[in-house]
């Protein structure tokens, strides 16, 4: 199958559209970051760095940390951008851009989203690192694509809308599962499993009310109640689902990885967490 120009965008320096990325510059190791200026915080992990791209949010630097070849990216906010990384870094890795083909073997790339979160459970309080089992999507992104239940829990996720009694104009939930060999080697002993939610945005899709009432006063309270064969949602953020959804289908190993800096429970928030967040980054460099 040969995919067609507006299918398949390349830029006039043959890099994909967004990324701005060839296949030389990227690692079959990433870690995925929201926020541009954490690059560099990962970055300076690095014996060496090889080359920093850099396109609108996505900022990818290439290196090494003892001995492993990694690159960091930065996505940016929102499972759409997600959309965007997991494509093109699925198209680097495994279509020839030049010919617009599938490559004749396959690739598969290694995803950790190191990221921030907010908690919903006294088992992961502020300064918890939460390694994510499954990511119920609340954003509707893999619900584009076909054949999804492979890559879904959906005993997990009827449980899930029945116990909330999820209003589905909001969209399908969905529950992606993320990579079990990749969990239990990036978890180790000493980080929360938890199962976390992707949310549509920040404000009320996470239940926070500001001048806007609220659909639905009492969501956060329904999902931190919800429990399916003793585990329970242990945090939101708004990326993971989409991440581990498409990666999944794609054939890639992925998970995420958050902080917790909010207590969203307490009301509670840590001001200063960037020491956290590089003993976090520094670990997951280690297990990758």
């Amino acid at each position: 199958m040969r995919y067609g120009d507006s299918e398949l965008i390349i830029n006039p320096d043959g890099t994909v559209f967004h990324l701005h990325l060839k296949p030389e510059q990227i690692a079959d190791k990433i870690i995925l970051v929201g926020d541009r200026s954490r690059t560099d915080m990962v970055a300076s992990f690095f014996d060496s760095v090889e080359c920093t791209v850099e396109n609108r949010e996505f900022r990818t630097i290439t290196g090494t940390y003892k001995g492993k070849r990694v690159s960091v990216l930065s996505t940016g906010i929102g499972t759409g951008n997600i959309d965007i990384v997991v494509n093109e870094l699925d198209a680097i890795a495994n279509i020839d851009l030049a010919a617009r083909c599938d490559k004749p073997s396959h690739k598969s790339l290694t995803l950790v989203r190191v990221g921030t979160s907010g908690g919903l459970q006294t088992i992961c309080p502020e300064g918890t690192y939460v390694a994510s089992r499954r990511s119920i999507g609340f954003d509707g992104v893999l619900n584009f694509y076909a054949d999804t239940e492979r890559v879904r829990d959906l005993d997990f996720e009827a449980a899930f809308v029945k116990h909330t009694g999820f209003d589905l104009s909001h969209g399908t939930p969905y529950c992606a599962v993320n990579d079990t060999e990749l969990l239990s080697r990036i978890a180790g002993g000493d980080m929360v499993i938890g199962n976390t939610i992707a949310s549509s945005g920040f404000y009320g899709p996470q239940g926070r009310r500001l001048r806007l009432p609220l659909q639905d006063e009492q969501l956060n309270s329904k999902i931190e109640s919800f429990s399916y064969n003793g585990e329970c949602i242990t945090n939101f953020e708004m990326e993971s689902s989409a991440l581990a959804g498409l990666a999944g289908m794609l054939g890639h190993q992925a998970l995420t990885v958050c902080l917790i800096i909010a207590n969203r429970v307490g009301k509670r928030f840590i001001g200063d967490y960037k020491p956290m967040m590089r003993e976090l980054i520094a670990t997951v460099l280690d297990r990758i």
